[in-house]
């Protein structure tokens, strides 16, 4: 069955992307759903900049990862794509700001339709592309209705159009955020603000990702537990 979008962007159509074409590498795009709301502001926001950096110079330095792997930001509140895909050189992690409130369901949903658009490009220029990843991180709770951005991300995991990820800093509302991850995948929460190391898991999976086959099941740190443990489940 093909893959089925539930998300079409309007009035843009699947013209090949000039990247895609001069790299027809495989693609393997990531969403970084990032809270900027007032209560990240302070030490969580700077830790979480510097996080960015690391997971950027990690890639940008490993010869296949900045081929296949693509990286995309999204941050909440307000909504903003503050950064389109682009590869792990080209990533110039932006200034992050802490103000407003939460809008998770709307990011989240936002982060689907970014997604999809991204996926018609791939198959317009012909680019295979692996399952994509999508890792939201939140110190706190919705402020929105976010009931339907979770029934996208249950039925998204059902028909592996992606994976999803939620990180909950100290502070975040860990029961809805079990209500919106995907059952087979809860919410794990941060230790203290261990961004840089969580980052440094993700660079390294995001690793193992682009040398596998596009097909192939690729087996993932547990990131709760060995020394390099960034996170607890309670």
């Amino acid at each position: 069955m093909p893959d089925q979008e539930p998300f079409r962007a309007v009035n843009q159509p699947a013209f090949p992307d000039p990247t895609l074409v001069e790299n027809p590498s495989e693609r393997c795009p990531v969403v970084l759903l990032l809270d900027t709301s007032g209560s990240m502001k302070g030490a969580p926001i700077a830790e979480l900049q510097q996080g960015l950096a690391a997971l950027k110079y990690s890639l940008a330095s490993d010869t296949i990862a900045m081929q296949r792997v693509e990286l995309a930001i999204v941050t909440f509140g307000p909504v903003q794509v503050l950064q389109d895909f682009t590869s792990p050189t080209t990533f110039d992690p932006p200034q992050l700001p802490a103000r407003s409130d939460t809008p998770m369901g709307a990011a989240i949903t936002r982060a689907l339709e970014l997604l999809a658009v991204r996926k018609e490009q791939y198959r317009a220029a012909g680019v295979g592309y692996y399952r994509p990843w999508i890792f939201l991180i939140t110190d706190g709770a919705p402020t929105d209705d976010w009931q339907e951005a979770a029934r996208l991300v249950h039925a998204g995991e059902t028909a592996k159009k992606f994976m999803f990820f939620a990180v909950a800093v100290e502070g975040a509302d860990l029961a809805v955020l079990t209500r919106i991850a995907p059952p087979q995948r809860p919410p794990v929460k941060l230790k203290g603000l261990a961004f840089t190391t969580m980052f440094q898991w993700l660079s390294s999976s995001l690793k193992s990702v682009s040398r596998s086959r596009t097909d192939q099941v690729v087996p993932i740190e547990n990131p709760t537990e060995g020394p390099r443990g960034w996170a607890s489940t309670t």
